[in-house]
């Protein structure tokens, strides 16, 4: 079988690669102009220069292809511009779905993420079910997967559409290249530039894993509906305190309440802004989520999908060893 894969130059694009590869299918690799192609360099697939943003050309790009798997995403947690993130989040995985549709493929995995997730009153850990609204949503990041999820939804119901969706947790692991922003909280715990921490807390979860959960999403996934693919449930603490382990650095001494970094990040948001380049240090909406853990369940994954997980203590080990031999730190 061919499978047509986007965002196969970010982090959990290119761990979704190596798995198909493995499984033995052909993979159609499509692209922007001036993408990274560290992660598909030397391996057998066929690149496709395109944007997601082309209806027509994305007719082409799915014809002869079974499956489809669309990882691409906007993923910051802060953007001067963020009608970009919208465009790239929400109407890009329409036109592609759509496509996919008009072509007959067998199954979309469409990529979403535990942030359009909601949290239970009593205090329950959040699985697929926790209520959410788009208002709910805190940031353009949340509002956009929020809104794509929504239309995938529907063409689910109104027209059956063949589309499994996955809601990878925190993902951590090798080869996060850019890196995302949690790979830079790995990052720069592991260089010891992290001396201080939050309450709140993360869903970690390896990379490889995720990648595991996206192919057994096509072989056991039912149309419309989605699969959390987490790990372990871990304070921000107790996830610097594992980091500074593999170091040899010194686990973090203080805890520091939200309140007081948010002129921080005031000040951080508008530098860069000014500058018209960077990422700010700490952002707003950063603080404002971290008011709640991101703990998951999955339950449903495991059940449905016969999906495992290993220990969160391997992400970050796998994650650091790379950082480490790729000189991040």
């Amino acid at each position: 079988m061919k499978a047509l894969l986007t965002g196969a130059s970010g982090f959990v694009g290119g761990a979704v690669l190596r798995r198909l590869l493995a499984e033995g299918l052909e993979v159609r690799v499509l692209h922007r102009s001036g993408a990274d192609s560290s992660n598909w360099e030397g391996l057998d697939v066929e690149p496709v220069l395109g944007d997601l943003a082309d209806a027509q050309a994305l007719d082409k790009v799915v014809a002869g292809c079974q499956l489809v798997f669309h990882v691409a995403a906007d993923y910051r947690l802060w953007v001067p511009d963020p009608q970009s993130m919208y465009a790239a989040n929400v109407s890009a995985s329409e036109r592609l779905a759509r496509a996919a549709l008009d072509a007959g493929v067998e199954r979309m995995v469409y990529t979403s993420s535990v942030a359009v997730l909601g949290h239970y009153a009593d205090g329950r850990v959040a699985d697929e079910a926790a209520p959410s609204r788009l208002a709910d949503m805190i940031g353009h990041y949340k509002r956009s997967k929020f809104m794509a999820e929504e239309a995938l939804q529907q063409l689910c119901q109104n027209e059956s559409a063949p589309i499994v969706i996955v809601n990878p947790s925190t993902p951590v692991g090798p080869a996060d290249r850019k890196p995302t922003p949690t790979g830079r909280l790995v990052r720069d715990a592991a260089a010891g530039k992290m001396p201080a921490y939050v309450d709140t807390g993360l869903n970690v979860v390896h990379v490889d894993d995720v990648a595991m959960g996206h192919w057994q999403a096509y072989l056991h996934g039912e149309p419309g509906q989605r699969y959390i693919l987490g790990g372990d449930n871990l304070s921000l603490q107790a996830i610097l305190t594992r980091i500074a382990g593999l170091t040899g650095k010194r686990s973090p001494l203080f805890r520091i309440p939200r309140k007081m970094l948010f002129p921080l990040a005031w000040a951080a948001e508008n530098v860069v802004r000014a500058r018209g380049r960077g990422t700010p240090l700490v952002t707003m909406d950063e603080l404002r989520m971290a008011a709640h853990k991101m703990y998951f369940s999955s339950q449903k994954a495991e059940e449905m999908l016969h999906y495992v997980h290993r220990p969160a203590e391997e992400a970050l080990r796998d994650a650091v060893r790379w950082f480490a031999e790729n000189h991040y730190l």
